[in-house]
């Protein structure tokens, strides 16, 4: 399958800069996966499409304040640091810039000395193992001198950081948001609830990866970064219950969705307690053996994001949907509108 076919023309000022004021004033479309028919509503009606019975399934991953401005020790010289993932103890895989001045045993120090880093290895493409050093607690400090690690399609400053989390997050490891969750608020899962529905969360810590572009040519060569996830037992018991009673699995994000496929992938469809780390990469033709619909925001072009969704609805669909979408001058990505897929 070519990675061609993935593509369609999105204007660049349709790429969400900032978000909206209200997280629930967003647009969302509407799509029949079956029909390829759609329509236009606001996010503050999403529960108008829950039906009594189904489980909104919810990723409560926090993304962490992971890019450090610093300097490096005896030379001044000043250093970006943005943080991977946790290797062991205070050892992180980073990402540095500019990656050339820093070799192992090179201090770079933040926030005139609140925290220190020492590189213990060094990896290829830029990356580097750091070990931290700091008086206190790791995650209160680099909440005080982190920033939020903004897509690099994002060109804005971000006021507010806490926009850039859900109202649910709360399992910190995240590089980037599950952008799908930003549009809901407190009273819009309550009336989920309220209409008998049920509401359970997953963690899938979403990486860098997310925003790494498909380079083959040939999609069925691309491969997906790992990243972690977990599953509860009350999570595993209510999904199980639900799916059983008839009810519908609604993904909220493609981190949602690719959870649950990946845990229902595991075990014959049904779900279980289960942490690891998934590389699943989901494209048209194949079968989803967990969800029934799913939420999502709108994709850029040629992104293993869009090839999912495609796999759910049907990539002609989809492209037709999404050229309404560019007419209808629909916000685009992390902090852009919704489409719900029924």
């Amino acid at each position: 399958m070519k990675l061609e076919n993935f593509n369609f023309h999105l204007p660049e000022e349709l790429i969400a800069q900032t978000p909206l004021e209200e997280r629930d004033a967003s647009r969302l479309m509407v799509l029949n996966k079956k029909t390829g028919s759609f329509q236009h509503d606001i996010f503050k009606s999403f529960a108008d499409y829950i039906q009594p019975g189904d489980c909104l399934v919810l990723n409560d991953t926090r993304v962490l304040p992971a890019r450090l401005f610093g300097s490096k020790a005896g030379t001044g010289a000043k250093i970006e640091v943005l943080l991977l993932k946790q290797v062991e103890g205070d050892n992180w895989e980073t990402l540095i810039k500019p990656a050339r001045r820093i070799k192992e045993g090179t201090v770079i120090e933040f926030g005139d000395g609140l925290l220190k880093a020492v590189c213990v290895q060094e990896l290829e493409h830029g990356g580097r193992i750091l070990q931290f050093q700091y008086n206190g607690i790791f995650y209160e400090i680099l909440e005080q001198l982190g920033e939020m690690p903004l897509p690099p399609y994002i060109k804005e400053q971000l006021d507010k950081q806490e926009r850039y989390q859900t109202v649910f997050s709360r399992e910190r490891g995240s590089a980037a948001a599950p952008t799908a969750g930003l549009h809901f608020t407190e009273e819009i899962l309550q009336s989920i609830r309220d209409k008998g529905a049920h509401v359970a969360f997953i963690t899938l810590h979403v990486g860098l990866g997310t925003f790494r572009p498909v380079s083959a040519e040939n999609i069925e060569e691309h491969e997906m970064h790992a990243e972690f996830y977990q599953m509860t037992e009350g999570t595993a018991r209510l999904l199980n219950d639900v799916k059983e009673a008839g009810g519908r699995l609604i993904a909220v994000g493609t981190t949602s969705t690719r959870t649950l496929e990946t845990i229902a992938g595991n075990h014959q469809g049904r779900f279980e307690e289960e942490s690891g780390w998934t590389d699943i990469f989901i494209y048209p033709g194949y079968e989803f053996k967990a969800i029934d619909g799913m939420l999502t925001n709108f994709h850029l072009p040629m992104s293993s994001l869009i090839m999912l969704i495609s796999a759910l609805a049907g990539r002609e669909n989809i492209l037709k949907a999404y050229g309404a979408a560019v007419q209808e001058e629909y916000r685009f990505f992390s902090f852009g509108d919704a489409m719900l897929i029924i």
